[in-house]
């Protein structure tokens, strides 16, 4: 099919409405994807009999590739183009997802995993760079929200669905479902999708590319593992101190080079680098929700998977009307007065999950979440549009493989500091509330008494056996009150983070109106130059 360059103006965008169908289609399916395998895992470690450590490689394996092609996908567009790549990356995606499907073993399992990953990789920026070139700035709000029906709307329906999948069918069902609609999307962009930019050769910079995969791969494994590991683990600091030292020698060895793999001359436009720090502090804020909730509701509350999906059901429905909404605004009012609208919101509402008690409402639970995910509506696409305005369009592709790379890392980076702040504060409180308990306190000895008694009334034990059960009662109560009291301290941290990113979207400015204050500054200029008139006079 012949190469066209797309460009949208205000009464094209029904035209292209086919196209950036499929491009949704098929971002929605790979990040659905990511977030299904977590409620499935405990019944894969059953079906192919291995440990949890080993079964967290498919999601370990699928991060780490995932986010090392992310670097790369700016030359991968440039050398292929749009259509060819995103045509690749599907198939790729469908064929891991069928091995996946028909896996005999967790080898088998992995492998498919891996290939899944390298299709993933690269569709999102692809995708994010698609949208920037056929979109101009003053509609690139609306095309931004779009995108972010499939960011938002899949990761917070997966736990439901798999949820769903799990009770009712096996979990090679999440994997069948997927092939079809990976072949129909195939097809589809096969007739369908055309480049936006002409494929050009380019070599490929093999050192930097080597440097780029290495880096990235070993921060990412680095940083994943501290969290269920630790921070000072020797195998920890050593993978993350080769990933900083091979992204060091990336980017001197980049900025050097006269064909960049991946260009950090992106960081010269100020709007760019702050929006970037905005949405990685805003990343960290939203998996602290996302890690944490589910962990509170199925392990200290007894919810099904399902049921703790459905909770963030309504939330993801609200995503998915106000992106599109949030991105029409954007156009009309710029970035900051959404950034301050949606960043309040999630501070208030991440500030009510520091009050969770054992015995927080459901439907509380619910209000909270389902108002939480309408100001993160208000905020991720916006702030990831108004740093890419600012940049020339031959960097969009570089731009978007920049603002996804530092987003996969903020991602990991977040999760893991969620999980230490949470593991260390649950710690901490268990000691305290142990400490408590002791026996030289005569209130807690004649509570503890008076327990005992009680059991030994209902249960019909003896003095010794109602003793011990007591004791178990007291121990079970200390590791709920503290796991509780540690989740309320991540969030307490998730609202700080929050705090930051609204004192840094007040120097958000709308870059679409600088052109505008250039010229205005310009006849300003003008106007006080002395009259020709007025110098022979």
């Amino acid at each position: 099919m012949a190469s066209e360059h797309i460009e949208l103006d205000d009464g094209g965008v029904r035209q292209h409405l086919p196209l950036l169908g499929v491009l949704m289609l098929g971002l929605f399916v790979v990040i659905l994807n990511q977030t299904l395998l977590s409620v499935a895992m405990p019944h894969m470690m059953t079906d192919f009999n291995v440990a949890a450590t080993t079964i967290q490689w498919l999601s370990t394996g699928f991060m780490l590739v995932n986010g090392a092609l992310i670097p790369l996908s700016a030359f991968l567009i440039e050398r292929f183009g749009t259509r060819i790549l995103f045509i690749i990356a599907m198939i790729l995606f469908t064929i891991g997802a069928f091995i996946c499907g028909i896996a005999p073993n967790f080898s088998i399992m992995l492998t498919g995993r891996l290939v899944q990953a390298a299709g993933g990789g690269i569709l999102q920026p692809l995708v994010m760079t698609i949208i920037m070139f056929i979109f101009p700035p003053h509609m690139r709000g609306k095309g931004m929200g779009i995108f972010g029906l499939a960011m938002m709307f899949a990761p917070a329906i997966g736990p439901t669905l798999s949820g769903w999948i799990i009770e009712h069918f096996t979990w090679r069902v999440m994997f069948y479902g997927m092939v079809p609609v990976g072949l129909i999307v195939v097809l589809i962009a096969v007739l369908t999708l055309k480049n936006v930019s002409e494929p050009k050769y380019v070599r490929l910079d093999v050192l930097g590319a080597f440097l780029s995969l290495l880096g990235v791969a070993s921060l990412l494994y680095g940083v994943s593992e501290a969290g269920t590991e630790s921070w000072s683990d020797p195998i920890v600091i050593l993978t993350m101190v080769i990933g900083l030292v091979s992204i060091a020698a990336f980017v001197i060895q980049q900025l050097k080079s006269e064909k960049p793999l991946l260009d950090f001359r992106v960081f010269k436009y100020d709007m760019f680098s702050l929006s970037n720090v905005i949405s990685a502090i805003i990343t960290v804020a939203m998996f602290t929700g996302l890690f944490l909730l589910p962990i509170y509701l199925q392990n200290f509350r007894g919810f099904t998977p399902l049921e703790a999906g459905l909770l963030m059901l309504p939330g993801a429905l609200i995503m998915a009307v106000m992106s599109p909404i949030s991105g029409i605004i954007f156009d009309r009012v710029g970035p900051r007065p959404l950034a301050i609208v949606g960043l309040t919101i999630t501070i208030i509402t991440t500030y009510e999950f520091t009050k969770l008690t054992p015995g927080t409402g459901y439907n509380t639970l619910l209000a909270i979440y389902m108002v939480r995910s309408f100001g993160m509506s208000l905020l991720m696409m916006t702030i990831m549009t108004a740093g890419m305005n600012q940049l020339p369009q031959h960097f969009n592709s570089h731009g978007t493989a920049m603002s996804n790379t530092i987003r996969q890392v903020a991602g990991a980076i977040g999760t893991s500091l969620v999980t230490t702040i949470y593991s260390n504060r649950t710690s901490l409180h268990a000691a305290n509330l142990g400490n408590q308990m002791s026996t030289a306190d005569p209130n807690f000895t004649q509570s503890f008494q008076h327990l005992v008694q009680s059991i030994m009334a209902s249960m019909h034990q003896t003095a010794e056996q109602a003793q011990q059960t007591a004791i178990s009662i007291l121990q079970g109560q200390i590791l709920l009150q503290s796991n509780v009291l540690g989740m309320n301290d991540a969030f307490y941290w998730a609202t700080g983070f929050a705090v930051v990113g609204l004192i840094l979207s007040l120097f958000l400015r709308d870059v679409r109106k600088d052109k505008e204050r250039r010229e205005a500054k310009l006849n300003k200029d003008v106007k006080l130059l002395p009259s020709p008139v007025n110098e022979q006079k």
